[in-house]
């Protein structure tokens, strides 16, 4: 019997991300300008396809060619075989592959497979109209993808490098080692891993040869377009070929900077439109300098009343933790949430101080940031989170600043919660959970994006021998020591903490939010004080701990490794407050009303401040020193003894694992709108929120080329398919 973790409920909660009012305030030509970012924004997201899994483009293709051809509901009457519910797990499983832009969760890295038997549904394929229309195309797509679909292979159960799981941004030869080399060469070149992948073959004498592979509409490597150095070339670096050219994902990336070119003549300002061309150039070119050049006019261009972002972002979903999946975004600014967050921005000088490192550990200067609410028009990717804080890059986050954003109708819909659906809580305490846990995340949010990433410095020696610090006198707060390492030349935080640089960070985040919350100035802002305050404070601490007991679900002993990196940070939180003791937190196993393994897990709110408090300050004052001084060695050291999950008493984490995994909830999926330009106007195309109008909104995202893009899709993929063996 298959595990429930790897299927889909039909139940899933789906609704629609709504935006309407907020679009309909936009000027006609800032609907446009949304429109044309919007194009852009989902033709790369079409690039997550292959950097998923071998299989997830003809998955995608064969369910786009299904439901084309014919609506859910006209293709139901041809499944005279399948239950009603074997048919709404096929739209559960067609709308997940949509949601996630591929056949892996994309919170948590787990794959899913169709809830129906094979056989069924291949039977079904073959009645369609789109198999009467083109047998053979439907049958090649179904021999390409229809056991990889259903395969549940121990590496294929989740994403991970060389045995650990499947990943597509290395060939399938490649194991940490190769990663580890290939991180070396292009520091020594000064290539950023963001928008690459890598492919190894080796050698009849064994030499191993890589092909580090740009994203860029262009495929030459001779310089086009005024370059200077676009990188290209091959190499010789310890004892191994590198070789570095473009053109990976070509003609997606096409469509993406001929749709930002388009937007250029929308822009409200000189910043938006230097923006766009740099980010077209990036496209283009596979350069992530231009990318880096249009982030600084995107950071520049203050309060616009249409924010975006898109290109190669995090790098959650990379085994190694370098590489950035491609996402866009487009929203409509909520000016009565952005003002809370304008003020939470205007108090962050006198909020910083705060934090529990030494003043020379904090950067020299806050750059005071945007930090807006947004509704979201389109978020095309993988998934969509709650806030986010960008750019990622480290010299222009120190430098030049950085924006934050909170999305507004995702958390609206997000973070709902009904009684009657929450686990692993004491009932006293599940009303004041329902009737706080939004406001109390709205604060977390912006304390995590804000003060959490936005805070903290990197002591760097540039290129040139200078150093941002003065290394003679500054030492380390934990030993006393004068500070013995730091980032040299072109180091990253990404390239240094590799592998747990993601979930290190989340965790640094959230309990800088957990920390500042209790800040009674913080508090005001979002417009709580008295007994609302001290409400909101313990259910932001106790969400928190029941996150981290949640956190297991994406744990995966086989492999003691984690698939979620901010679930695995909560999860150190709660060792964290745990170890704490003094009966702060408490743990332990029950048995449910349905006579099935149950958990408890309580808060005793009366120790929040006088335990708690100093408990995070300790641990926060830790991952910043390890973050600040590049202390890689120090810093994984301490990072993977908490997130360690064991059989130890009296917790008995493993077991709790399962219990988690017994009650676990499926994370809700959204609808989003498209937009289609008639005339002089945008049309805005609103779907129902289920998984047949999740469906719909896919099949007519791309009504114009939509073909084309499938079959480009299918070449790129099948060009690869010897390097996943």
């Amino acid at each position: 019997m298959v595990d429930s973790q790897y299927f889909l409920p039909n139940d899933v909660g789906i609704s629609p991300l709504d935006c309407r009012e907020a679009f309909q305030l936009l000027s006609p030509s800032e609907q446009l300008y949304a429109h044309y970012i919007s194009r852009a924004s989902w033709y790369g997201g079409l690039a997550v396809l292959l950097q998923t899994s071998p299989e997830s483009p003809a998955v995608y293709v064969l369910l786009q060619r299904l439901f084309r051809a014919q609506p859910p509901s006209e293709l139901q009457s041809l499944a005279t075989s399948l239950t009603d519910e074997e048919y709404q797990a096929l739209l559960v499983y067609a709308a997940g592959v949509y949601a996630n832009m591929g056949n892996y969760k994309s919170f948590g890295d787990t794959k899913f497979i169709p809830n129906l038997p094979k056989e069924k549904l291949k039977a079904l394929v073959w009645q369609s109209q789109a198999f009467q229309d083109n047998p053979s195309e439907m049958e090649a797509l179904w021999s390409s993808c229809g056991d990889r679909m259903y395969s549940l292979e121990e590496r294929q159960k989740q994403l991970g490098l060389g045995d650990k799981g499947i990943t597509t941004y290395f060939s399938g030869n490649c194991g940490l080692e190769d990663a580890e080399l290939a991180q070396k060469f292009l520091d020594s070149k000064n290539l950023s891993a963001y928008n690459t992948r890598l492919f190894k073959t080796v050698e009849a004498d064994g030499k191993r040869c890589y092909e580090v592979r740009l994203a860029s509409a262009v495929k030459e490597a001779a310089a086009v377009d005024g370059e200077a150095d676009n990188k290209c070339g091959s190499f010789e670096f310890e004892g191994a070929s590198f070789r570095v050219l473009r053109g990976d994902y070509a003609p997606l990336m096409r469509k993406v900077a001929e749709n930002l070119k388009k937007a250029t003549a929308y822009a409200a300002n000189e910043n938006e439109k230097r923006m766009l061309e740099e980010y077209s150039r990036s496209f283009t070119l596979g350069s992530i300098d231009a990318h880096k050049e249009g982030s600084r006019y995107w950071i520049k261009d203050k309060g616009p009343i249409v924010e975006s972002y898109i290109g190669f972002i995090e790098s959650y979903r990379d085994p190694f933790g370098s590489r950035g999946e491609f996402e866009g975004f487009v929203a409509m600014v909520n000016k009565a949430m952005s003002a809370r967050f304008a003020q939470l921005v205007s108090s962050a000088e006198v909020l910083l101080p705060e934090l529990p490192w030494p003043a020379d550990f904090e950067k020299d200067l806050f750059l005071k940031p945007d930090f807006t609410s947004l509704d979201v028009l389109t978020f095309a990717g993988s998934g969509i989170p709650a806030g986010i804080n960008i750019p990622n890059y480290d010299d222009i986050r120190q430098t030049d600043g950085f924006k934050n954003v909170s999305l507004g109708n995702v958390l609206a819909v997000a973070y709902a919660t009904k009684k009657e659906q929450i686990t692993f809580l004491q009932e006293e305490d599940k009303d004041l959970y329902v009737a706080w846990k939004g406001p109390s995340f709205e604060v977390q949010v912006g304390l995590h994006e804000l003060l959490g990433h936005g805070s903290g410095k990197l002591f760097v020696q540039d290129e040139k021998g200078n150093f941002n610090f003065d290394q003679k006198t500054l030492r380390n707060p934990e030993t006393g020591e004068l500070i013995s390492s730091w980032y040299k030349g072109s180091e990253t935080w990404d390239s240094k903490f590799s592998t747990i640089a993601s979930s290190y960070e989340e965790c640094r985040a959230e309990c800088v939010g957990l920390y500042l919350c209790l800040n009674s100035h913080v508090l005001s802002i979002f417009g709580h004080e008295g007994t609302d305050a001290d409400d909101l404070v313990y259910v932001n601490w106790l969400a928190m701990v029941r996150a981290g007991l949640l956190g297991l679900e994406f744990y995966t002993p086989e492999s003691q490794s984690w698939r979620q990196a901010h679930m695995q940070a909560r999860f150190v939180i709660l060792r964290v407050l745990l170890e704490a003791g003094e009966g702060l937190v408490t743990l332990r196993h029950t048995t449910g009303a349905d006579g099935r393994p149950d958990a408890i897990i309580s808060l005793d709110r009366s120790k929040i401040r006088s335990v708690g408090q100093p408990a995070i300050a300790r641990f926060l004052c830790r991952l910043q020193v390890h973050k600040s001084t590049a202390d890689v060695e120090g810093g994984r050291a301490l990072y993977e003894r908490y997130s360690a999950v064991t059989a130890s008493e009296p917790e008995n984490f493993l077991k709790l694992r399962d219990t988690v995994l017994l009650r676990k909830e499926t994370r809700k999926m959204f609808v989003q709108a498209n937009t289609r330009v008639k005339g002089d106007a945008v049309e805005l195309l609103e779907y129902e929120g289920s998984a047949a109008g999740l469906i719909r909104s896919f099949t007519e995202r791309f009504h114009e080329d939509g073909e084309e893009l499938e079959k480009e899709l299918l070449e790129l993929s099948r060009a690869d398919s010897p390097c996943w063996c």
